[in-house]
């Protein structure tokens, strides 16, 4: 291979690593819609193809080898998803050699490529996978499964009862993809976990299963103060019941829940809840938050005179030795606009008289399947997840949006939303959960 022809594969690669971090972030903006985030993925896949045009000398001496560069996920993430797509059968064998001997910090790039390569073209070694020891593998194995949709066969019922936590929550999610019932002692286990990532699992596998003790743990694990609470106030919200929006109101009041508690009564969608977000459009912690929610249910787009011009921060001073542990990792809410919040409360005066006090709101329009859908194709990237989780709920798990997946895969899933929801989505999931 000559020298240019390297170096351009090398840029394809440079370029390919790079817009896979943008396009990430772009999953959890605020600032991107599917459409744009649709425009970065085709660059992004337009240097995988250029990747893949180098044909054997490029797996050889550019790919495989960037599989070993761990602390660039990026890079390992695409030199992964373009050997899994490559004709020569090396290619997938050097992603499972290069996955067994990978350290901790690597695997999320590992998992990321077999998540996005279609089902069809998974290698069929990851089923064996399974049938090792090893904790973190076990568990990118059935997270993988889990988000195909695919049955981890006869193994599923021992890696439900796995010791480690990490594994029970992602054969969870696998069973809770799954029309196999779920056991309760199984589910119980889940849900009194003292590890939220297991106890979130077992509430969302619970309730798409029907079962009303997962319903109960959410609502006591909001009522116990208990830490990493983002799902459950979500969960409570989503609901759409007036009367969890006083749950979440108490949740406000404790500085380290509030954010979440925000998050969560932005999909209230009641008008209760947006009037206790203008409570909060004056703190500066959360300003930006409250603002996001408030627009999530009424509707408002918080520009013009709503909003405070945008100031380009400075950056921030050398910490002290005994700050380096600060976490100064940008967050997707570090986007959203920050209300002027005499100006919203102004608006919100003249158009009050618009929202009906006992109905759910979600972007200004009554809640309801056309609502839900229209939102799942034109909201922010950011609260998508959350649509998608109500979605799920709703159908007891039968309609599915893969809102991390690339976006014809979405897209795909949303036309088949459209012609198959029932009108059973404009009910509560609460509603006909069962206590077996």
């Amino acid at each position: 291979m000559s020298h240019t022809l390297m170096d351009v594969l090398e840029e394809h690669l440079d370029e390919a690593a790079f817009l896979w971090l943008q396009w990430e972030r772009s999953l959890v903006a605020p600032t991107f819609v599917l459409n744009e985030v649709a425009g970065l993925e085709e660059r992004l896949l337009a240097h995988v193809d250029g990747l893949l045009l180098g044909g054997a000398s490029a797996t050889e001496k550019l790919l495989i080898p960037a599989l070993e560069a761990h602390e660039d996920v990026e890079r390992v993430t695409a030199a992964a998803y373009t050997l899994l797509g490559s004709e020569n059968p090396s290619g997938a064998e050097a992603v499972r050699t290069a996955l067994e001997s990978a350290p901790p910090e690597a695997l999320p790039a590992f998992q990321r490529a077999l998540e996005l390569k279609g089902y069809e073209a998974l290698p069929s070694w990851l089923s064996t996978l399974l049938k090792q020891d090893e904790p973190l593998k076990l568990a990118l194995a059935l997270e993988v499964l889990a988000f195909h949709g695919v049955d981890p066969g006869p193994a599923l019922p021992d890696l439900l009862r796995h010791e480690e936590p990490q594994v029970a929550a992602a054969a969870l999610r696998a069973a809770a993809r799954l029309r196999a019932p779920l056991e309760r002692q199984v589910l119980q286990a889940g849900l009194t976990s003292p590890v939220s990532a297991l106890r979130d699992s077992a509430i969302t596998a619970g309730l798409q299963k029907g079962h009303r003790a997962a319903w109960t743990a959410c609502q006591a694990a909001v009522d116990s103060r208990a830490p990493g609470l983002r799902l459950p106030s979500l969960v409570l919200a989503l609901s759409g019941d007036a009367r969890e929006v006083e749950r979440l109101k108490r949740l406000l009041e404790e500085p380290r829940h509030r954010p979440d508690a925000l998050w969560a009564l932005g999909f209230s969608g009641q008008p209760v809840a947006a009037e206790l977000c203008l409570q909060w459009m004056e703190d500066d912690a959360v300003s930006h938050l409250a603002a996001e929610a408030f627009c999530a249910i009424t509707g408002l787009s918080l520009e013009g005179r709503l909003a405070t011009p945008h100031v380009e921060e400075e950056p921030p001073p050398p910490l002290e030795e005994e700050a380096l542990d600060v976490d100064l990792t940008p967050k997707p809410e570090d986007d959203l606009p920050r209300p002027v919040a005499a100006e919203v409360l102004a608006w919100w005066k003249e158009s009050r008289k618009n929202f009906e006090l006992d109905r759910r709101y979600l972007h200004g329009r009554p809640f309801g399947t056309e609502a839900l859908l229209e939102s799942l194709m034109t909201a922010p990237m950011r609260r998508r997840h959350a649509l998608a989780l109500d979605l799920a709920l709703r159908s007891r798990g039968d309609l599915r949006v893969p809102t991390r997946a690339f976006t014809p895969y979405q897209r795909k899933a949303l036309e088949a939303v459209r012609t198959t929801a029932p009108s059973a989505l404009s009910r509560s999931f609460t509603e006909g959960l069962h206590s077996s």
